[in-house]
C-alpha cells in the first residue's frame, strides 16, 4: 500500500490589508463629482450675489464697479472653498472639511455700516485690520470664545438685523411696487420649492423682480467690457485705517470664533469625523482671515466659512471634501466670466432693497431664535439682553444723542452693532460673575419635582439630543 504523499505546497502569502479611505477623503470620478459640485454652487451662490448687489446699491457704485466687486467676491468665495476643503497643512490653514466660504450677512451689514459712517475706504481698511487681528488672536481661542455665549451672540445678531433693516428700507421706498413684487415672488418660491432650490429663493426673487422691472419699462444700466477680466483691486482708493471705526468688525471677528465652533461640530458629524474644535477651529478661522485679506484688497466684506451646504451633504450622503473643492473651482470660473457679473450688477435698486430686507429680517429672526433657547424669564439673562438692546438701539432711533461726544466715543457708541455687542459682552461677564446664581433665583421645588427634572434631563441625553454646540450652526452672524 503506497504511503501518502506529504503536502509540500508552500503556504499562501498573507494578503496585505486594503487601506480604507474615510468618506471625507474620497476622490470621486469627474462625471460624478461635477454635478455634485454644481449642487453646492447653487446652495452658496445666492449669498455673494445678493450681498454684493446690496453693497453696490447702498454705496451708489457704478454698474462696472459693482460688476468688478461681484467678480472679486465670487473668486474669493471659490478660493476660500478650496482652502477649507483641501487645506494647506504646513501653514495649518483650512480644516479639510466640505465647507463653503461666503460673505456672511452680518459681516456685510457691519461693512456697510462702517462705509456709511466713515466712507468705503475706511470700511476696506477695517476689513484688513479685522483679518490681521483674527490671525493674531487665534492662539487665545480657548480663552476668548467663552465671552461669546449664545446670549451675547443672539443679542448681537438681533441688533445687526435691525440696524440693517433701517438702511435697506429706503431702497424699497424708491420703488415700492417693484419692491413688494420682489418680496412676494421670493415668498412664493420659498413656499413651493424644496431642498437646495429653496435655499435659492432670494436669488429667484431677484430674478423675478428684475423681470417685473423689465416688463414695466424700467431702464437698466449695463456696463461694457471684455468677456473675461480680473477684478480691480482697491476700488475705493487706498484703504484708510481707523482702529475705532474697525471696532464693530473686530467684535464680529471674535464672535466668529464661537460660530466656527458650532460649524465644526456640525460639519464633522455630518461627514463622520470625530469633532475636534481645538484643532479645526483655528484652521477654519485662519482660512477665513487669509481670504478676508483679499476681501479688504478688493473692496468687499469679511469672508466667513458657512455650513449652508451641509444639507446637501446629508441629502446626497456624499461626504467628500473634493466636491466642495470642485464647487470652489466653479465659483472662480463664474467670477471671471464678466458678462454674467455685469448682468447681475444691473438689477434695479428696489429689487435689491427687497432682497436685502429679507436677508436682514431673517438675520434678526435668527437672533431671536438664539435668545429663545436661553432662560429669559428668571435670573439675570433677561436684564442683560434688555440693557444691551437699549445700548444698541439708541443710535438707531436717536442718532443725534451722541453728537456732543468726542470723535472716539461717537465712533463706538454711535454704532448700534458695536455698542450693543460690547455691552452684551461686558454685561454677560459681570452679571454672570457677580449676579445671583440661577438656583438662588428659582423657587424651591419639592424633592419629587427635582427628581423628575433630573430624570427628564437624563432621558434627553439618552435619546440622542443634539449637543449645545449645534445651536450655533446656521446662525450666520
Amino acid at each position: 500500500m503506497a504511503s501518502p504523499v506529504p503536502d509540500t505546497a508552500a503556504p499562501a502569502a498573507p494578503v496585505a490589508p486594503v487601506a480604507s479611505v474615510a468618506p471625507v477623503d474620497e476622490r470621486l470620478p469627474l462625471p460624478r463629482l461635477a454635478p455634485l459640485a454644481f449642487q453646492h454652487l447653487l446652495a452658496g451662490i445666492a449669498a455673494p450675489v445678493s450681498s454684493v448687489i446690496l453693497i453696490g446699491t447702498t454705496l451708489s457704485l457704478s454698474a462696472s464697479q459693482t460688476a468688478s466687486l461681484l467678480s472679486a467676491t465670487l473668486v474669493l468665495c471659490g478660493v476660500g472653498a478650496l482652502l477649507q476643503s483641501l487645506g494647506i497643512r504646513p501653514l495649518r490653514i483650512g480644516a479639510r472639511l466640505p465647507f463653503l466660504m461666503l460673505p456672511g450677512g452680518a459681516a456685510v451689514a457691519i461693512f456697510l455700516q462702517v462705509a456709511k459712517e466713515h466712507g468705503p475706504a475706511t470700511a476696506s481698511g477695517s476689513v484688513l485690520i479685522a483679518a490681521v487681528f483674527l490671525i493674531l488672536v487665534l492662539p487665545l481661542y480657548g480663552r476668548l470664545v467663552r465671552f461669546f455665549p449664545p446670549l451675547v451672540m443672539g443679542t448681537t445678531v438681533v441688533l445687526i438685523g435691525i440696524n440693517m433693516i433701517k438702511i435697506t428700507a429706503p431702497m424699497i421706498a424708491s420703488g415700492p411696487g417693484l419692491g413688494f413684487a420682489t418680496l412676494g415672488i421670493t415668498a412664493l418660491f420659498f413656499l413651493v420649492m424644496r431642498g437646495v432650490w429653496r435655499q435659492m429663493s432670494v436669488l429667484f426673487g431677484l430674478v423675478g423682480g428684475t423681470l417685473v422691472a423689465a416688463v414695466g419699462g424700467t431702464a437698466f444700466h449695463l456696463a461694457h467690457g471684455s468677456t473675461f477680466a480680473l477684478p480691480d483691486p482697491f476700488p475705493y482708493g487706498t484703504p484708510h485705517f481707523d482702529l475705532l471705526a474697525a471696532v464693530p468688525l473686530l467684535v464680529f471677528a471674535l464672535a466668529s470664533l464661537a460660530e466656527a465652533t458650532g460649524q465644526t461640530v456640525l460639519n464633522s458629524e455630518a461627514v463622520g469625523r470625530t469633532p475636534d474644535a481645538a484643532r479645526d477651529v483655528p484652521r477654519i478661522s485662519r482660512a477665513d482671515a487669509v481670504t478676508s485679506l483679499g476681501a479688504g484688497v478688493f473692496g468687499t466684506s469679511l469672508m466667513v466659512t458657512s455650513a449652508e451646504n451641509i444639507g446637501i451633504v446629508q441629502l446626497t450622503r456624499v461626504r467628500s471634501r473634493f466636491v466642495t473643492a470642485g464647487a470652489g473651482v466653479l465659483l472662480i470660473v463664474c467670477g471671471l466670466i464678466t458678462p454674467l457679473t455685469r448682468l447681475l450688477a444691473a438689477i434695479p435698486e428696489p429689487v435689491v432693497g427687497a432682497a436685502g430686507l429679507i436677508i436682514y429680517a431673517v438675520i434678526a429672526t435668527m437672533g431671536f431664535g438664539m435668545l429663545s433657547r436661553e432662560n429669559l424669564s428668571h435670573g439675570t439673562n433677561g436684564i442683560v439682553v434688555a440693557l444691551a438692546l437699549c445700548v444698541g438701539l439708541l443710535p438707531v432711533f436717536a442718532p443725534e444723542m451722541y453728537a456732543g461726544l468726542p470723535v472716539w466715543a461717537r465712533t463706538i457708541f454711535g454704532s448700534g452693532v458695536a455698542a450693543g455687542a460690547l455691552a452684551a459682552v461686558v454685561l454677560a461677564a459681570v452679571f454672570g460673575r457677580l449676579g445671583p446664581k440661577e438656583e438662588e433665583q428659582q423657587p424651591r421645588e419639592e424633592p419629587t419635582a427635582k427628581a423628575g427634572a433630573k430624570t427628564g434631563a437624563k432621558t434627553g441625553a439618552e435619546t440622542g439630543a443634539e449637543p449645545e454646540a449645534k445651536t450655533w450652526a446656521g446662525s450666520a452672524p
